[in-house]
């Protein structure tokens, strides 16, 4: 019975109260936070109106774009830390308020937005970019609290990787032969009015599997090799799933057009091995079939070569192929170190914004010129406490298993926000990859909302111990000096 019981992923939920004070005032600081940046998007815009007609103002109206909105994201978010109070479990209390920092920042980047970018119907109602923006927002912060609050083993994870793995070639493959063509790159499945890329959960099936195999071979993979010449490899039954891992990231580049997947594929595969064997030399050469791979599909595939090449000179063609890079870029200048303000961006030219993809591709150019350096620097600091704290619950895990799965889903959200990051800087060729949290898209969010939500349950430090029991000959011993109890 005690083995069924711990097989449930599901367990069920009892209040047991217990105060969050970190995470509450962690909260609190992204409220004002939002606050303050909903204000000053709104005189700004305000006063950008003004301008524009001719109208003199008597005072500026410091009222949010979208107050609404705003109001019932900050809502939701106290509504999860109540609920997160209540059930009483001992998890990380720095998580959730990142997460909803970096949410929110991506909430009041959709409402500045013009919000004809994305509309959608659901019937008489219609919804600019703002307010889908929002909704997804409210259905991760849903996904989050299901998984961190009734999330109580991984068994069902551990049990079924190969399941996994198989439904993620599945999702693979539907892709291919339902999905959706965008810019030349087929990712998206529809269903009905909603559309989303099954890459963003194959990133977590990924993980899963990763994780489970890894756990069970470390010991073989970490002490044992093969000798090719001056090349140490893994014993070659275990390579195989290693070269698979290998060709799946490169056939996402050929079948989907996708190299954001296929580099974060791999850069997750390459660190999670590295954690699990503490052996460089399988990254190095992992890194080298990469390259060697990458280096064919430039000269095989039109569509790799134009992305490289616009990459290396996208000032060849500024208003054709190099035109959002090269509009990013003055964007990143004219935010200067603290840039020109929230709202005060993003000038149209000829009618249009320079940087179409704005929401989706290039979220970190409207907000390097708005935010400045500083901004910048803060976002992307947000994002490596995500990654520390991941490591943090890896480093404390019971078992390989559940510290190889925090790691992988902590590598995850880093590699993802690096890649998008290098690519809106020009460090590396633009992917059609998401800022997690931040980009506009349902199913970025849901899957991001998974990571963080399975470690917020990887987390949980079990039951309280129980106070030591007082010496009835010296009740006042926890006061004195040197004796004192957490």
């Amino acid at each position: 019975m005690s083995a069924v019981a711990q097989a449930r992923p599901l367990a069920g939920f009892r209040l047991h109260p217990r105060p969050r004070t970190t995470e509450l005032a962690l909260l609190a600081l992204v409220a004002v936070t939002l606050a303050v940046g909903g204000a000053s998007l709104g005189a700004t815009q305000q006063l950008r109106e003004a301008t524009r007609t001719g109208v003199e103002l008597s005072a500026l109206d410091f009222t949010p774009p979208d107050a609404q909105g705003l109001l019932v994201y900050l809502g939701a978010l106290i509504t999860v830390h109540l609920a997160f109070v209540l059930a009483g479990r001992r998890t990380d209390q720095v998580l959730f308020p990142v997460a909803a920092m970096l949410g929110g920042i991506g909430l009041l980047l959709m409402q500045r937005l013009p919000q004809e970018l994305v509309t959608q119907s659901f019937g008489s109602a219609e919804l600019g970019l703002g307010q889908l923006q929002l909704a997804w927002l409210l259905v991760a912060l849903t996904v989050i609290t299901v998984l961190a609050l009734f999330v109580r083993s991984d068994a069902w994870l551990r049990t079924y990787k190969y399941t996994w793995a198989a439904v993620g070639i599945g999702l693979l493959l539907l892709v291919f032969v339902l999905g959706s063509e965008v810019n030349g790159a087929r990712l998206s499945l529809s269903v009905g009015p909603i559309s989303g890329q099954p890459s963003e959960l194959l990133k977590v099936i990924l993980v899963v599997f990763l994780a489970g195999y890894l756990s069970e071979n470390r010991a073989l993979l970490a002490d044992e090799s093969t000798r090719i010449g001056p090349l140490s490899l893994p014993p070659l039954p275990y390579l195989a799933p290693m070269v698979a891992m290998w060709a799946i990231a490169l056939g996402i580049v050929v079948v989907q057009r996708d190299l954001g997947a296929a580099l974060l594929f791999f850069a997750v595969f390459l660190g999670l091995l590295y954690i699990a064997t503490g052996r460089p030399s399988y990254v190095i050469g992992g890194l080298v079939l990469f390259v060697a791979g990458a280096f064919v599909l430039y000269n095989l595939f039109g569509h790799v070569q134009a992305r490289v090449d616009n990459w290396l000179d996208p000032w060849a063609d500024p208003q054709g192929a190099g035109f959002q890079v090269v509009q990013a870029l003055y964007a990143f200048g004219r935010g200067g170190i603290l840039g020109v303000g929230l709202g005060a961006g993003l000038p149209l030219i000829g009618g249009r914004l320079p940087v179409p993809a704005v929401h989706s591709d290039y979220p970190l150019a409207a907000l390097g010129e708005e935010l400045g350096l500083v901004g910048l620097l803060a976002i992307l600091g947000l994002y490596l406490v995500l990654v520390t704290r991941g490591l943090r619950i890896a480093a404390a895990g019971h078992d390989e298993f559940r510290s190889l799965l925090a790691a992988g889903l902590a590598l995850v959200i880093g590699v993802q926000a690096f890649i998008i990051a290098a690519g809106n800087l020009k460090l590396i060729p633009l992917t059609g990859i998401t800022l997690p949290f931040i980009s506009y898209g349902g199913s970025s969010l849901l899957a991001n909302a998974l990571v963080v939500g399975l470690l917020l349950a990887l987390s949980d430090r079990g039951s309280e111990p129980p106070p030591a029991p007082r010496d009835p000959r010296r009740p006042f011993r926890r006061f004195r000096l040197g004796r004192a109890r957490a």
